[in-house]
């Protein structure tokens, strides 16, 4: 299933404390490189989001290659971050969401991949093949992807395609806006006329002061069960992340529409990369170009409620329900104006004086 909205809450966390470790990040890896160059023998171990790769996957990749896979999971980017940078771990592969791919690279706890070993890139959709965080797919393969947009129940909003719902006093008391700290900054920045990956300090303190003024009317901020506020109407809308939870209140409820603002939204997604301590490096290479085939991506859908990255798997998806729910997949023409969320380095001083003020006001 996708990532739970618990885990998404532990975003800003994960930024923070991986951003303070790159600034002390300057020389080698953590640890020892000891047998990242060897190909290793019929064994692999991966650390990925809980629920993220199906085991129908692990188990159609064991029995073609005879290859004994391993998974453990974490339930945020500061855990598996953290473990990484320990130099205790023995993982091959792991799966960071986009923004920390940067802190990794930084500091160089995964290493480049071998385009040469890789096959089926060009099965991604465009906005993944070359994406802002990681140029030319040089240390990673996006494996899902999900969005951060917004949700209304119509019976109390008609209709609604801007992040200005989220700031109407009409709707004061009925309005929700995730209790995340960078989440919330791209409804500001954006409806501030902002690109949400803004590090600019001046824009930063407009957003800031909008959403004060929006904090005035809201009834909360809300990580965990704004989906069933808005399916019993206790909320007409709410800032929302794309994924599980949100796809079965959207399917269930008719009245209820998850949307990507006008004003763009953001793209969030979770891929596969290789540790700069891998010692199975020929295993970690079969396994991504075993998720790289479209009838595998496939299961990404069918299996894992996630949507996949894979333009070439649609035709391959038998949950034809997942393609037409914007909770999973959003239209491409509803992304075409969203940006990745990256990490904003320095600038993050500014975001967090800006919360500071905004949940003290």
């Amino acid at each position: 299933m996708r990532r739970s909205t618990a885990s998404r809450a532990l975003l800003t966390t994960a930024v923070l404390t991986a951003t303070a470790l790159l600034a002390t990040a300057c020389g080698g890896s953590a640890g020892t490189a000891a047998g990242s160059s060897s190909g290793g023998g019929k064994t692999l171990n991966i650390y990925a989001w809980a629920g993220e790769i199906p085991d129908t996957v692990v188990k159609g990749f064991e029995k073609e290659t005879g290859i004994k896979v391993t998974v453990d999971t974490f339930d945020s980017n500061e855990t598996m971050t953290a473990k990484l940078s320990s130099g205790a771990s023995a993982y091959d592969l792991v799966e960071p969401s986009q923004y920390t791919v940067q802190q990794l690279i930084g500091q160089q706890l995964i290493q480049k991949l071998d385009h040469s070993k890789i096959k089926g890139l060009s099965n991604l959709a465009p906005k993944f093949r070359d994406p802002g965080y990681d140029k030319g797919n040089q240390y990673s393969v996006p494996w899902i992807w999900g969005t951060t947009g917004f949700a209304y129940n119509d019976t109390c909003i008609p209709s609604a395609t801007s992040w200005k719902t989220l700031f109407d006093p009409k709707y004061k008391g009925k309005l929700y806006m995730l209790d995340n700290m960078l989440a919330s900054y791209i409804a500001g920045l954006q409806v501030s006329g902002y690109r949400a990956t803004s590090t600019d300090k001046d824009e930063i303190a407009t957003a800031t002061a909008a959403l004060q003024k929006q904090k005035k009317i809201l009834a909360g901020y809300n990580s965990t069960n704004y989906a069933q506020l808005l399916s019993t109407g206790q909320a007409c809308a709410a800032e929302a992340w794309s994924g599980t939870a949100m796809a079965k209140v959207v399917q269930s409820n008719p009245h209820v529409h998850y949307v990507i603002p006008s004003e763009g939204g953001s793209i969030w997604t979770d891929g596969l990369a290789v540790t700069k301590n891998a010692k199975n490096t020929t295993s970690a290479y079969a396994f991504i170009n075993y998720l790289l085939r479209p009838e595998v991506a496939a299961l990404a859908t069918d299996d894992g409620s996630s949507a996949s990255t894979n333009q070439a798997a649609r035709k391959h998806i038998k949950d034809t329900a997942a393609l037409e729910n914007p909770a999973i997949y959003a239209p491409d023409s509803a992304i075409a104006k969203s940006d990745f969320l990256l990490d904003p380095g320095t600038a993050m001083q500014y975001f967090q004086q800006g919360w500071t003020k905004i949940k003290a006001s």
